[in-house]
C-alpha cells in the first residue's frame, strides 16, 4: 500500500547529501543487528551446533558482513562531505523499490540521520507479514 502511495505522488526531489546520510544511517543499523547475531551464535550448544570449523566460518562470515557494512557506510559519509547541497536527486523510483515501509519512511522523511528500525525494537518484536 505504501508503494502504490508513493507511485502516484509526485517526484520527490531531495538534496543528494541529505539522501546519502539517511543511507549513511541505515547501514550503521544494519551493521549493528548483524553484530548482535554474533554472540548468539558463539553461544549455542547441542546437537544442532556446527562443528567448530564450520561455526568459525560463519563468526568469521558475520564479522566480515559487519565490517562491510560499516565501510561502505564511512565510504558514503566521506565522500558525501565533498558533495555540494545543490545537487538534487529524484527519489521517487528508488523509494518504491524499497519493501521494508519503516525503512522507506526512513529514507523518505526528510531526516538526515534517521533510523527504519528502533535499535530497542529490534529484539523480540516482530511484524506479521
Amino acid at each position: 500500500m505504501q508503494a502504490e502511495y508513493l507511485s502516484a505522488a509526485t517526484a520527490m526531489e531531495e538534496a543528494l547529501p541529505d539522501v546519502l546520510m539517511r543511507i549513511v544511517s541505515e547501514l550503521h543499523d544494519v551493521a549493528y543487528l548483524i553484530e548482535r547475531i554474533e554472540p548468539q551464535l558463539a553461544g549455542v550448544h547441542g546437537d544442532a551446533v556446527l562443528d567448530a570449523a564450520e561455526r568459525m566460518m560463519v563468526l568469521q562470515g558475520i564479522d566480515l558482513a559487519v565490517q562491510k557494512t560499516r565501510g561502505l557506510a564511512e565510504f558514503i559519509d566521506t565522500i558525501t562531505a565533498s558533495i555540494p547541497d545543490s545537487w538534487i536527486v529524484d527519489v521517487t523510483t528508488a523509494l518504491n523499490l524499497v519493501k521494508l515501509a519503516d525503512m522507506q519512511k526512513a529514507l523518505s522523511n526528510g531526516m538526515r540521520h534517521g533510523h527504519s528500525q528502533p535499535l530497542g525494537k529490534a529484539a523480540g518484536d516482530f511484524e506479521a507479514f
